[in-house]
């Protein structure tokens, strides 16, 4: 095993330097781009095989745009850039002293590291819930929320018990930051607008959507004039918004507030916390509560010079005193900084002077015609907030076909109130329960639902509906 000390700054290496990028989410493909005329052997390890546009994740949740619309294969982003190597693996471990990285049994020497892992959903000690109330950061979780979603309204066509029909009917958001609210009005509109004319014995309109944010108020990160208008522009929507109340159980029949309010729900969805990813433990490095690594002014982590940390695996603070955000354009920011600070070593060139945050603003959609958008200069709300924020969305699409496929379905979505990938593509695991269908018919529904014959009281579903 190589044990050579790294390159110095201002000392031309003999050899190209090896560099390792695991993560292929927003720092680690902008530090690999920064890299492209460096002089360097440069190898990617993420254990899946695309890059996924996470901000746009709610939309594939609530069937507004499919999944390839907002991911693409990693290989293909770096298919003209010579000096990449992709890999798909699962980094298990980090030798620093050896520096070398760990992955599916393979060992991966480095001179230099990037760790751009990510983050992901935090239960603040209640991971028992996550069962019960899926976060959204992949593919994979978006698309079983919208199976969830979908299937409800599919069972709640089935169901003959008003009760349980409502409860079918009842989704619950746990959460008031930007993806808590994104995803609030998107299921308004869609059980709103896109399902109404489509269900006959359930009434998709009825549908009771809770968000439920422990802070005093939603979009604790925005001004409270921006706030005070998302949390008006949910109502209108229909949206049931608590604040100041934090959820205190999570089960499959629904949520408690507070210890003592029974919420009765189908569907919850997590948009309350996130962690870090456990790369930080893997380096030793010292972290805060929610696992992220504290970093130098050059994003390097201390006692290990050669090893850098962008995205939400940072606790970075601005020229101001406060937190860097765990957003895109953040983790853009970083990657592109530590890729000139590595080409510079490899160069043999001074590094760059430290890394600098600009914030550019902070945006939500609140649903069709509506968005809040917070920037230094100045503040926009309603329509032209919305255009705002979709122009900005497209404009970070990584591929010219995503942003024409993106916008062709938003305006298709516009006019005609249509959701384009409302499909249910995975069942349930084998075993899993099927929600009874009761009787006796309320009055007014059709009695050709129950065969003749049946006994009284309830019965169990013949034949599941889609997804079930």
């Amino acid at each position: 095993m190589s044990t050579e000390p790294p390159v110095p700054a201002g000392a031309q290496p003999a050899r190209p330097l090896r560099v390792v990028i695991i993560g292929a989410g927003f720092g680690g493909l902008e530090a690999a781009r920064a890299l492209s005329d460096a002089p360097v052997e440069l190898t990617i390890l993420d254990r899946q095989n695309h890059h996924l546009f996470q901000p746009l994740l709610y939309q594939v949740a609530t069937a507004a745009l499919s999944p390839g619309d907002i991911a693409w294969p990693v290989r293909s982003v770096f298919r003209r850039q010579e000096n990449v190597t992709v890999l798909m693996a699962e980094v298990t471990g980090i030798d620093t002293a050896a520096r070398h990285v760990q992955a599916d049994g393979v060992s991966f020497p480095y001179d230099a590291l990037v760790l751009a892992t990510g983050a992901t959903h935090s239960y603040f000690g209640r991971d028992e819930w996550a069962a019960f109330a899926p976060g959204i950061k992949t593919i994979e979780d978006a698309t079983e929320i919208r199976r969830r979603l979908l299937t409800a309204f599919e069972r709640a066509e089935m169901a003959l018990d008003e009760a349980e029909r409502q409860r079918l009917l009842t989704f619950v958001v746990v959460g008031g930051g930007p993806t808590g609210v994104e995803l609030a009005g998107a299921m308004a509109e869609l059980a709103r607008q896109a399902l109404k004319r489509e269900f006959r014995r359930a009434d998709p309109r009825r549908a009771r959507i809770l968000l439920v944010e422990a802070g005093p108020r939603l979009l604790a990160s925005f001004p409270e004039e921006l706030s005070a208008y998302a949390e008006r522009s949910l109502a209108r929507m229909g949206v049931e918004i608590r604040t100041g109340v934090r959820v205190t159980t999570c089960d499959a029949d629904g949520v408690v507030l507070g210890g003592e309010e029974r919420i009765a729900a189908s569907t919850t969805v997590w948009a309350a916390g996130v962690v870090a990813s456990p790369a930080g433990a893997w380096i030793g490095a010292e972290r805060d509560r929610a696992g992220r690594v504290t970093a130098g002014t050059d994003l390097s982590v201390a006692g290990n010079p050669d090893i850098f940390v962008v995205g939400d695996l940072v606790f970075a603070k601005d020229g101001t005193g406060r937190p860097i955000p765990g957003n895109a354009p953040a983790a853009k920011q970083m990657g592109r900084y530590v890729g000139r600070v590595i080409a510079a070593r490899a160069k043999g060139q001074p590094a760059p002077p430290p890394f600098e945050y600009r914030h550019h603003g902070d945006l939500a959609t609140i649903g069709r015609r509506s968005a809040v958008v917070a920037l230094d200069g100045f503040r926009l709300k309603g329509r032209l907030g919305w255009w705002f924020w979709g122009i900005a969305h497209v404009y970070y699409l990584i591929s010219f076909r995503s942003r024409v496929v993106v916008s062709f379905e938003w305006f298709w979505s516009y006019i005609t109130f249509q959701r384009g990938a409302r499909l249910i593509t995975r069942r349930p695991p084998p075993g899993a329960p099927v929600p009874p269908v009761h009787r006796p018919d309320p009055p007014g529904e059709p009695k050709d639902m129950v065969p003749k014959g049946t006994p009284p009281g309830p019965r169990p579903v013949e034949m599941a509906g889609p997804g079930g």
